[in-house]
């Protein structure tokens, strides 16, 4: 987990402190640095509100202070581009929080359209950098943990055995002119971006890392996804609910907690979303190659502020109606054995009736 100690705020307030001075000495004597493309402004106001410590940033940047303060932390390099990293990650931010035009990001912190377009890349670039870092599998001590917490989200004891929940989600882009996972608060574990929005979600996980290369979860261990998937055993252990019409009262219970389960993942789509509200509701307007690597860094922000106790309110949103049933893989097994004993694990009772020990019944 990357937090931020007592220390390194101080040192945090001390870095903005220097850095504001600096600024201010260059717009009074209308110096520039020697190492910076540029003179800045210091009286933005973008600027005003990250030097002044009273103001909360998520209004403007979507992250809190202290969530920003890691995100410096751990982006920070020794090469010198002309800008301090707390200049730049503003810069990203700003950026990404309103899905801007280079010109607009560039009027805002009164800096040159070129710059601002070199900042986002680089800054995307190391983001990207540590998304192994931020964006990861739980590992075997935390597995445990994991599936009580999907046992706790279902009301069933059964669920101890989820190791996450899978879900796809669309982003709206600018057609270019020649077109023709974990836990309960809501981390992702794995991410795979840049697939058309014409795949079937079921195709997009047969194409991962995580399907043809069974990485995950343990054996087992499961993974719940609505019925969009196919039920499966192996490579992987996918659990759907039972489809309509139901045929008992224990396929029913054993929906009724799936559901309860699974909906972290979607849970976990609205906070992101939410944050990032720019960049998911309306078509966004970068290249579509660059498309993945924005995504992918909205996916590490959005682990990186659960980390740092940053969460955002998800609201409510819309979810899409779920994928009709893509034909099953033959080299697939299936799973409803897996689900079977599952549903009849929810319906068992917690604790035995005392007269069912006092005769042999066979």
């Amino acid at each position: 987990m990357i937090g931020m100690t007592a220390q390194r705020g101080r040192q945090s307030a001390a870095r903005r402190s220097r850095l504001r001075r600096q600024l201010l000495k260059y717009s009074a004597n209308n110096t520039v640095s020697p190492t910076t493309y540029c003179p800045l402004n210091a009286a933005a106001p973008i600027l005003r509100l990250y030097f002044e410590e009273e103001h909360d940033l998520r209004p403007s940047l979507r992250l809190s202070r202290q969530t920003i303060t890691s995100l410096i932390s751990v982006v920070k390099s020794d090469f010198d581009h002309g800008w301090e990293t707390d200049i730049e990650v503003l810069v990203f931010l700003y950026w990404l929080a309103h899905a801007a035009s280079y010109r607009v990001v560039s009027m805002a912190f009164d800096i040159p359209k070129s710059t601002v377009h070199d900042i986002v890349h680089r800054i995307c670039r190391a983001v990207i950098g540590i998304l192994r870092r931020v964006v990861s599998f739980p590992t075997l001590d935390d597995l445990e943990a994991v599936g009580e917490g999907f046992a706790q989200l279902a009301g069933s004891p059964a669920f101890r055995m989820a190791a996450g929940a899978i879900d796809g989600c669309h982003i709206r882009i600018k057609p270019p002119s020649t077109a023709g996972h974990h836990r309960p608060q809501g981390e992702f574990l794995d991410i795979f971006v840049g697939n058309p929005g014409s795949v079937h979600d079921a195709r997009v996980l047969k194409n991962s890392a995580v399907y043809t290369g069974h990485l995950y979860p343990p054996a087992g261990k499961c993974i719940l996804r609505d019925g969009g998937y196919p039920c499966l055993s192996a490579p992987i252990c996918l659990i759907t609910p039972y489809r309509e019409p139901l045929q008992n009262p224990i396929q029913a219970r054993f929906n009724a907690k799936h559901a309860r389960a699974r909906n972290i993942v979607e849970r976990a789509f609205r906070m992101l979303k939410t944050r990032w509200r720019s960049i998911f509701f309306k078509a966004l307007k970068v290249s579509p190659a660059f498309v993945p690597d924005v995504v992918a860094c909205c996916a590490v922000l959005h682990n990186l502020c659960l980390q740092n106790g940053d969460i955002a309110d998800p609201g409510v949103l819309e979810d899409p109606a779920d994928d009709p049933p893509e034909p099953q893989n033959t080299e697939a097994s299936a799973g409803e054995d897996v689900r079977d004993n599952l549903a009849a694990a929810v319906s068992a009772p917690d604790n035995c009736v005392p007269a069912l020990h006092e005769h042999d019944y066979l």
